[in-house]
Parts: C-alpha cells; structure tokens; sequence
C-alpha cells in the first residue's frame, strides 16, 4: 500500500520542489521511502511515497521504468496474482530485474495494454506515463478499494492517491462544491465522481482514464471495465458451499503473500471471524486486534477475546470512550471530504494500534453485501421464496419505490428535500437536486432476483463509496495496509451468481458462510445476531458536544446551515442528523481557508 501523485503540464515545466511537497503529504501512507520521477524537459513527472511488502530492496522502489526507460509506473496496491501473470510475461519474452508486483504491471501494459485490467486479481489505483506517446493511463480496481482523483486546472493535470496532495501543488483552494455538501448529507459521503471540491473527480471503481496529452484541454472519459455478472448459476447448495469455501481459502491465501507479517482485525462476528479461522488453518502466525466500548455489555472485544482464545491467537484490545470524539478533528484532515459513517472513530483506534504490530491487517469488508448479512436485505431476499408474490412487489420496489426503500434502509438520519431546504440557508437552495437520492437511482438496473438489485447497489454505493473509504484513510492514516480477502472479485462473481435461495436462509445468518466455519469456530458465536462495527447508541448521544461544534460553527456564521435548524434538532435530540452536520463542520474547519 503506498501514495502515488502524478502531474502532466502543458504550458510550464513542472516545479520539482514543488512536486516532491505534493508528494509528501502522502507520507503517512508510505513511510518506508520515496521516488519522484520528472520527464527530461519536465512536462511530466510521477511520485511514489512508499509502504513495503514484496522485495524491500532498493529494486522494488517506485516510479518504476520499464527495461528502455519511456514507460514509467506508480502504483499504490497489491496485485495477488502476480507470479502467473508473471510467468506467462516471461514466456513473451519480458525480463525482469525485482521480484516485485509492480513491475508485472508494468510489462503487462506493455504486452496488454487496457485488456490488461481483466487479467489483475487484487486492489490497485496506478498511473502508467508512455513519454514516447504523450499518453497517460489511469485505473482504479473493481470494487474501489484503493482511492483515485484527478483533475485539470490551468493546463496541468494532476491525480492523486488523496485530494490533499492535489490541493497542495493549486495556488488555491477550488470552491467547495455546495450540491456535494447535499450529497454528503443524504449519502453520508460524496459519491462518485463528484468530490467536495469544484473540478476535482474521483475516479470511479473498475473504471480506468486513458488520456492522451495532444491538445488542451486533454479529453477525460472514464470508461467501465468491468460489471458484476448478469449470468446465474444453476448449482446445489452442497456443490456451492464447498465452491465457497474453495474459493475463499484460496483468496486468504492469496492475501496473505507478504514479505513482512500480516495480522488480521477481528471483531468476533462471523467475517473477522472466518478470516481469523482460515488464516489459522492454514498455519499462518495470525496477530489479532480488537477495539472495546467501556461500560457496554455487547462489547465486541469481549467476543474477539473468545475466538482468539479458540483459535490460539494472539489478541491486542484497546478501549475506546466518549473522550476519543477528539479525534473527528484528526480525521477531518485524513478523509480530505465529510465521512459520515459512525464507525470512522473505531476503525482508526483499531488501525493505530495494529500499525504499532505489523505493516498489513486482513478484515472482512464485503461479506455482509455478498452473505446477505444486511438487516435491510433480508426481507427482499425471503420474497424471492415466494414465486407468488415476487411479480407483484418487483412492481412495487423497482424504480423510484426501490430507490426509496434503499434511501430509507441507508439514511441513519435520514435528509430528503424537506429536511435540506430546512437545515441549509436559503442562498443554497439553488444548488440542490431536484431528486436528491440521484445516486441511488442510477444503480437501480431490475434482475430476476430482487435480491440481486439489493446487493449490486450495495456493493456499488455503500461499500464502494462508504465502507471502502473508511477504512483506507483510517488505516493509511496509521501506515497500515487493510486487505480484504471477500474482494477476490472470481468469490464475488461466483457468490454474485447463486440463486438466492442457495445464498439465503431464514434460519440462518450468512447460510454459506456459516456452513464454512461452523466447525471451525465456538457455538456462542456461530449463534451471535450481526452487529456492525460501532459502539453503543449513547456514544452519538453528545448533545452537550453537537451543540459546542455547531451552535457557534463555521457553518452557522458562513450561513452553510440554518442557526434554527441546528436548535431544532439539538431540542429533538436528533443525534444522527447531528452527527452529520458536526463531522461536517470539522471538515469545514480543516479545510476551507
């Protein structure tokens, strides 16, 4: 895992002092060294800040050239496939000088080019630059779990691993976008491609940018590479569950390939679980790391401590209380845009103390999207075992009504166009969309399966957007990479593809997974009910800490939102709608002037 920065000028030669500052406000996510790279008339140039796992020689540094010195790499990620695609390189007749998996990456554009992307197997944002063609190619993984930006300003194009290496090398600050503060507070994050600022983008997940740099300005055209699969797949639940396991061993496996240890977060839910339970089974010498809630009963240390113990693992715990709303201030600057998701606190506790232990963390992203562990996904997927019923509520759901239904499921303090017009001043009224669950509706795409609609919008907005952003600032933040072994994209397609009444069970939570590790770990928490990453209700419940961040805010003075409304929902005890407007206004403090 790494911070990679690039930046193509068309008028002046790029400033090299300049570049490596840019640079090196990514430090955080790559400690371990750093390379710049600058064209011979220095019209490009490409950084690398440094996080090591494969080759820690001085072979393995980045940018990275080619054997003739015209193509040049930055890569931030892990390709998990690497020694195959390797091998059949070398059968072309490519030689290689590091063990590393950049430089497969780097002769695969060349063999490849584009076509290159179905071939990857892992998380990844990278920049090739072709200095003979002039030509820049950007890509981004699947299901983003590695964050891409870009944008053009007055003849320079820059991308980045983080918008606040951009941001540095402007001679200012870009106006914040206002429909995306909207956005922010409807979604509880900016979706793609739109960020907070104005002509800053996010490269969206398994999309790629292949620019040509002939003429001002260069022609920006994301273009999809991949889909999660149409096709269904008519197999028997014994031949699925093996599949599965299969699957998801292999995929641990492949995740643990390191040349420095890896640990693993473990919560004691079943998907820390799994992981904790394959790593161990395969005999790898797993480190563990949990976050508790002092005074909570449902704790989750105290359920990790169990499967620990069962497993024969190592645990590191540390305890979190109100005192740790400190760190929203900390995290405003890591996140670069409002990240309203509740667990953002935890999930840094727990990166800082894994990062004082190892260099990379297995953790279980996806497997509530893929399992069918979701609250909000369950009712949909027991209709799919009513054949009676299912033409008549696919009538009902899809659309603007599924869109809804999800909007509800999603919102935690929900904010429709009412409760915008309410909380934003007046001047900003303007700026909001006319249908604000916009981004909702456009991963609306009916299938068969009502489920499948469920899930394919889940994994395209609240996991590709909200879940995955989390915890790469988090754990960057701390110089930890977080790998996330459900994401082997062939797991997903496979899982994407049972019908769901091979997937789901009424009587059992995650039916696949549990016949996967039900012998493997204790019967108290095989039996656990999902509980997600976050602390008890009273810990959002700091009224006396909403009102100090907004009653006297930036946001109130700047006439953001309305002094009003903020009252209204402080006498309502509306927590969830407060949280959102404070981890807003300390974006607000952080960034703007």
């Amino acid at each position: 895992m790494c911070g990679i920065i690039g930046q193509i000028s068309l008028r002046q030669p790029i400033h090299p002092q300049r570049f490596n500052t840019m640079r090196d406000t990514l430090a955080h996510r790559g400690p371990d060294g750093y390379g710049s790279w600058f064209a011979k008339d220095h019209s490009a140039a490409l950084g690398h800040r440094r996080l090591s796992f494969l080759d820690l020689s001085e072979q393995g540094q980045q940018p990275m050239p080619n054997e003739t010195e015209d193509i040049w790499l930055t890569f931030n990620g892990e390709i998990y496939n690497y020694l195959p695609l390797r091998a059949k390189l070398e059968q072309a007749g490519h030689q290689f000088r590091s063990r590393t998996d950049s430089e497969v990456l780097l002769h695969a554009y060349e063999e490849w080019g584009a076509d290159m992307l179905h071939r990857l197997k892992g998380m990844f944002a990278f920049g090739i630059w072709d200095d003979r063609k002039k030509r820049l190619f950007l890509a981004r993984d699947r299901f983003g779990i590695k964050p891409l930006y870009y944008g053009y300003f007055d003849h320079q194009f820059y991308f980045a691993s983080e918008l606040k290496a951009i941001i540095k090398g402007l001679p200012g600050c870009p106006p914040p976008s206002m429909s995306a503060v909207a956005d922010f507070l409807v979604y509880r994050y900016v979706p793609s491609p739109k960020t907070i600022w104005e002509g800053l983008k996010k490269l969206p997940p398994a999309h790629y940018l292949d620019i040509p740099f002939e003429a001002a300005p260069p022609s920006l055209d994301p273009k999809c590479y991949w889909q999660l699969p149409d096709a269904r797949l008519s197999i028997d639940t014994r031949d699925a569950i093996q599949s599965t396991h299969t699957l998801l061993n292999q995929s641990i496996e492949a995740h643990l390939q390191s040349d420095v240890p890896v640990g693993s977060f473990l919560s004691g839910g079943y998907d820390s679980s799994a992981l904790a339970a394959y790593a161990s089974a395969q005999g790898y010498p797993l480190q563990t790391f949990s976050i508790g809630f002092e005074g909570w009963a449902n704790s989750e240390h105290q359920h990790a401590r169990q499967v620990a113990q069962h497993l024969k693992l190592p645990l590191h715990t540390r305890m979190a209380g109100h005192e740790q709303l400190a760190l929203m201030d900390k995290l405003a600057y890591h996140y670069d845009e409002p990240l309203g998701d509740i667990s953002t606190i935890p999930t840094y506790m727990v990166s800082a103390l894994a990062s004082r232990h190892c260099k990379a963390v297995l953790s279980g992203e996806g497997a509530d999207e893929l399992f069918i562990g979701y609250g909000w996904q369950q009712p949909i997927a027991q209709l799919n075992t009513r054949h009676r019923l299912q033409l008549y509520f696919r009538e009902r759901l899809f659309g603007k009504s599924m869109t809804a239904y999800y909007a509800s499921a999603m919102a935690m303090g929900r904010f429709d166009l009412t409760t915008l017009k309410q909380v934003l001043h007046p001047r900003l009224h303007k700026e909001l969309p006319a249908f604000p669950e916009w981004f909702y509706k456009a991963q609306v795409h009916p299938k068969t399966q009502l489920i499948k609609t469920v899930q394919q919008l889940d994994i395209k907005t609240f996991m590709g957007e909200l879940v995955l952003t989390k915890i790469d600032r988090a754990s960057m933040a701390c110089g930890l990479e977080v790998r996330v072994p459900f994401l082997d994209h062939e797991l997903v397609s496979f899982l994407y593809q049972l019908p769901a009444d091979v997937v789901f069970n009424k009587q059992q939570t995650k039916f696949l997974l549990y016949e996967c590790i039900k012998s493997q770990l204790p019967a108290s928490i095989l039996k656990r009910p999902k509980q997600g990453f976050v602390g008890p209700d009273r810990y959002y419940m700091s009224y006396a800490f909403y009102a100090e961040a907004l009653r006297n805010g930036r946001l109130v003075k700047e006439a953001v939102i309305s002094r009003e409304a903020v009252e209204a929902l402080l006498q309502a005890k509306d927590h969830w709608r407060l949280w959102k407007l404070t981890v807003l206004e300390k974006w607000w403090q952080t960034w703007i002037n």
